[in-house]
């Protein structure tokens, strides 16, 4: 009996022992898992962002782009750090942007009409701005301004529609090139008002500019941050903008709704994510932005850009990408055309 005594003192003895044991590790093992569980819970962001503008620096996007950055920063007590990443009309930079990690720290701010009509005219794109990103925010709205050569016999947006009326094919426009977003805002109001007009493509928006002013072509529709300061030299003759309201800074100048509601088009700024970032991440940059945006030193600088601060919700953003993208897509059925790069 005393040996089973002492036997079974030796088993419960190891037991203890062996549980004492099995818990110590069991701690140890939650140590080593805190540090993971620790970086899963630290609030975003952690270490620099970077924002992807895919086109050349001192355009409009990048301005904005820098601008944002700048304040960013301060508020999310991380660098934010602007890099252009340029080719193929941005598709590129916004291509690098879909296929980045989905953790908040690669963003993108684009032209939303080059994501918008990209996909109807360009079939071999490599990703889809509604499947491969994440909208943010809308940032800002700009209209193209559409002028015309100060030696045509066309004062005013009235007059524009009857000259092109009464003399059938016999106005060109100009843009910044074919399958631009100014290229098909001219399309659509040429389209919905029965004007024949001939489009001439320019490289780039600059040379827009140069060939109404040298009389190549008779009108366009271009970015108000590329074409206000020929206005204001006399060098064109402002007749219209193309968002839905009128600006701010030609408050007498009509919009082209006025004369075909609903038409709204425009230059819209935008930021995404990659698509599968976290809601709460995607928020708390919406929430930085759209305040940034309300910002007056932010508006008066945006009001130089010849822009005005947008500042969407996520889902009506959401929206907007969607509503756009259908609108370009039937107006391409429509013309039959594809644009091959």
């Amino acid at each position: 009996m005393a040996r089973r005594h002492i036997f079974q003192e030796s088993q419960e003895s190891h037991l203890r022992s062996r549980r004492r044991l099995i818990g110590w590790m069991a701690g140890l093992g939650s140590v080593a898992a805190m540090p993971s569980l620790a970086q899963a819970q630290a609030p975003y962001p952690q270490k620099p962002i970077r924002i992807i503008v895919p086109y050349t620096a001192g355009g409009a996007s990048d301005v904005l782009a820098r601008l944002i950055a700048n304040k960013l920063q301060v508020s999310l007590g991380q660098p934010v750090i602007v890099e252009n990443k340029v080719g193929a009309s941005g598709a590129i930079g916004t291509d690098y942007v879909a296929k980045s990690p989905s953790d908040g720290y690669t963003l993108v701010v684009s032209d939303l009409g080059t994501l918008t009509i990209g996909p109807s005219i360009y079939p071999n794109l490599p990703f889809d701005v509604e499947r491969d990103l994440a909208p943010v925010t809308i940032l800002t709205s700009s209209p193209y301004l559409v002028t015309v050569n100060p030696g045509l016999p066309i004062r005013n947006l009235k007059e524009l529609i009857d000259y092109s009326r009464a003399h059938p094919t016999k106005l060109n426009y100009a843009s910044s090139g074919i399958g631009t977003n100014p290229h098909m805002a001219g399309l659509l109001f040429a389209t919905r008002m029965g004007l024949q007009w001939t489009y001439i493509p320019s490289k780039g928006g600059s040379q827009a500019i140069t060939d109404v002013i040298g009389g190549q072509a008779d009108l366009m529709f271009n970015s108000a941050f590329s074409t206000s300061a020929f206005v204001k030299g006399g060098k064109l003759r402002l007749l219209a903008v193309s968002t839905a309201k009128r600006m701010a800074a030609y408050a007498d100048v009509p919009s082209l709704s006025e004369v075909l509601p609903g038409y709204n088009t425009g230059a819209f700024q935008a930021l995404f994510a990659p698509a599968g970032t976290p809601p709460d991440i995607v928020a708390r940059l919406n929430s930085e932005v759209v305040r940034i945006l309300a910002l007056p030193d932010v508006k008066q600088q945006l009001d130089g850009l010849g822009a005005e601060a947008y500042g969407s919700t996520v889902e009506s953003m959401r929206q907007f990408v969607s509503d756009d993208r259908q609108r370009w897509a039937r107006l391409v059925k429509e013309q039959n055309f594809k644009v091959e790069r």
